[in-house]
């Protein structure tokens, strides 16, 4: 998701998410509140963007499936904060597509692309496109996802700066059917081909918990520390999702 600016911190930190291959049933509209607190973050106004302390963002995404390998999704970033009370801070459209079942590939593998807009007092970078390859593999109890993601700037003090690097990583384990844990890893190295120096790139880790109570809930909770000088310090974040379903049942159920 957009990551604001060169300075600012891993999507963003307004949908904190890293993607599976696998996309929304036909029929089937998801749901998801993205819920993510800044506990320790920027503290002074940088170029008449706002600072990230404190900065609560709840973010509606909307994803409805359109086949069996295609969907679209739509999302509306908000933003609590005080000084600011509740303020909107932009939209996104992301249309994405995955390999078929027939295909028989032995890992899940999809592309997603996203652009949207967020307002200059969040994101100098007004204007912002995604593209990120995502793949997947789910060995015995362990689950892994990498989403080697390429972003870049359409309007804004970046635009200059060609394509960024802002990969995601996730890595868990069944500990039950219903409870997984695991970490997730998202950087911003900065451009291609002239990466940031460590000090100045966005890195975060977080230690997240899976509650898999059913197929049509998504329920994700973590906290992350960002080590380097360009991220936030500390963040907490949840997903609350519900898919419905019209028409046939789903496979799932």
């Amino acid at each position: 998701m957009f990551s604001g600016s060169r300075v600012a911190h891993g999507q963003g930190n307004y949908e904190i998410q890293v993607y599976g291959a696998d996309t929304v049933p036909p029929k089937s509209l998801m749901v998801e509140l993205h819920s993510n607190y800044t506990v320790s973050g920027q503290t002074k106004t940088i170029n008449g963007v706002y600072p990230t302390n404190h900065q609560e963002h709840e973010t509606l995404e909307l994803t409805k499936g359109i086949n069996n390998w295609s969907e679209v999704g739509f999302y509306v970033f908000t933003s609590e904060q005080d000084g600011h009370g509740v303020q909107w801070v932009g939209d996104h459209i992301r249309p994405r597509v995955r390999a078929p079942d027939s295909w028989h590939l032995p890992v899940g593998l999809s592309l997603s692309t996203e652009v949207g807009y967020q307002r200059a007092v969040y994101s100098p970078d007004t204007w912002t496109w995604e593209i990120r390859p995502i793949i997947d593999k789910t060995l015995g109890r362990w689950y892994l996802s990498f989403n080697p993601a390429l972003e870049r700037t359409w309007h804004g003090p970046d635009v200059k700066q060609g394509l960024g690097f802002s990969p995601g990583v996730k890595v868990s384990y069944d500990f039950t059917r219903q409870i997984s844990g695991g970490l997730e890893y998202y950087a911003d190295y900065g451009r291609i081909g002239s990466f940031d120096t460590l000090h100045n790139q966005q890195q975060q880790i977080f230690a997240v918990t899976d509650l898999n109570v059913s197929p049509k809930w998504e329920i994700n909770i973590g906290v992350g520390v960002g080590p380097t000088a360009g991220t936030d310090h500390l963040i907490v974040k949840g997903i609350l999702g519900r898919r419905f379903d019209w028409g046939r049942k789903s496979a799932v159920e």
